[in-house]
């Protein structure tokens, strides 16, 4: 046992200093012990934003992802151990630990495999006029990451960023649709809306916080499964343990036309707030008067593109030779990076047949794979979205002036919630 712990720690020390003198380097493992020791320190924030209530109707995501490994990571050999997920009622983003490469592992098993298992549960659990078993139902974003992770077998480490649209919470009798948000590490998800009407510019309405042991960019909470010559000390109750008493858990109103950012720490420690802001106000101008139209799902596509092609650019000296700022300093870090970019629409008719066919060919199982669900996630919006093919977007021909993003815009409950079970943490005003 104590051989196999030098050899971890010699690993470990390898990765350290094969790192020395680049830009910042991957995410590294984190210790049983020291996740342990620090839970503590992790409370729980519960959160609910809500506006006024609108119309009584049930929503999904149309959403599409985008995930590349930055050039200078690249070149030092490691793959991109990143995961996303863009279906209809679940977004997400893991991303998986790199350093256990060293450790001849595929770090990017356990992220796809953990986001497979969340989808498939939660397209189960969630989608509208679904009729499901009680014992079977959803119960929260707690109960389903709990669930999906018992239902892995892969080796590795990972962050964790769900969003998931429950349309099961009413208000007088009537549907509530809410986004709960579900965090563990050093992802983040920000949440846009109209909120001056319909033909306003995009402003940031939530986001959540990282994460960090220490407050060090390389050492995020994580869940694991690892074997005893990396962590001899490993214990897969902690991964539960992590989920339960460390995960971040928020809920937040949902309206038709809301925009969701999904990005991995590779994004979100290269661009700020407000730059995300810009970009996607650059790519969806105010619609005008009328009928909500859903966004092309090819416009999302790019806007997740260019977000990563701007984080990668942080790391590229401009004029002068000088880095740009980022929010951790000049230049970033090199990471893979990983997008979802998510629109809150209406589930519709079209969304429960494609559904209908989908579970009747007993398919759903074998469509779940990270990166979305085409055959349902958008095809269904398609037929009222713009009518705009790929290569036709530009979503650098507009050019908006927009102000920084303003922490204080955010509306904050103080109600607790009758739910039975870990909804109640989301808290309704």
């Amino acid at each position: 046992e104590n051989s196999c712990a030098r050899c971890g720690a010699a690993a470990l020390q390898g990765m350290a200093a094969h790192t020395e003198g680049m830009l910042r380097s991957p995410t590294f493992l984190v210790g049983t012990e020291k996740q342990r020791g620090i839970l503590d320190e992790f409370q729980r924030r519960d959160q609910h934003f809500a506006e006024e209530y609108q119309k009584n109707k049930p929503l999904c995501f149309s959403a599409r992802a985008y995930q590349k490994t930055h050039p200078g990571k690249m070149r030092n050999g490691h793959k991109d151990a990143d995961a996303t997920l863009a279906s209809p009622m679940l977004l997400g983003v893991a991303d998986g630990v790199s350093q256990l490469e060293e450790f001849g592992m595929d770090a990017s098993e356990l992220p796809n495999e953990l986001l497979r298992s969340c989808e498939y549960l939660g397209m189960s659990q969630l989608i509208p006029d679904r009729p499901v078993n009680p014992q079977d139902g959803y119960r929260g974003p707690v109960s389903l990451l709990k669930e999906a992770y018992e239902e892995t077998e892969s080796l590795g480490s990972t962050t964790v960023l769900l969003a998931i649209l429950d349309n099961s919470t009413k208000i007088h009798g009537k549907i509530h649709p809410m986004v709960a948000v579900l965090t563990i590490g050093d992802c983040e998800l920000l949440m846009l809306r109209r909120l001056q009407g319909r033909n306003s510019h995009l402003q940031a309405v939530f986001h959540t916080e990282m994460q960090r042991i220490d407050g060090n960019v390389q050492t995020p909470l994580q869940i694991a499964r690892v074997d005893e010559w990396v962590d001899p000390d490993f214990d897969e109750e902690l991964a539960l343990e992590v989920i339960e008493r460390g995960s971040a858990v928020h809920c937040v109103s949902a309206y038709e036309g809301d925009i969701i950012v999904l990005g991995s720490d590779g994004v979100f420690d290269n661009l700020f707030l407000d730059e995300v802001v810009k970009i996607c106000n650059e790519a969806m101008v105010p619609p005008g008067p009328g009928t909500f139209v859903p966004t092309q799902p090819a416009l999302l596509s790019q806007i997740a593109t260019r977000l990563v092609e701007e984080s990668h650019a942080k790391s590229r000296a401009g004029v002068g030779g000088v880095l740009p700022e980022t929010p951790i300093g000049r230049g970033g870090k090199m990471d893979d990076t990983a997008v979802v970019v998510g629109e809150v629409v209406e589930w519709t008719q079209a969304h429960s047949e494609a559904w209908a066919q989908a579970r009747g060919q007993h398919r759903w199982k074998a469509m779940a794979t990270c990166g979305g669900t085409d055959s349902m996630g958008c095809l269904a919006c398609n037929e009222t979205a713009r009518d705009v093919d790929d290569e036709e977007i530009d979503v650098r021909r507009h050019h908006l002036h927009i102000r920084p993003v303003q922490r204080h815009q955010r509306m904050q409950s103080s109600c607790d919630s009758e739910a039975d079970d870990d909804r109640d943490r989301c808290v309704i005003v």
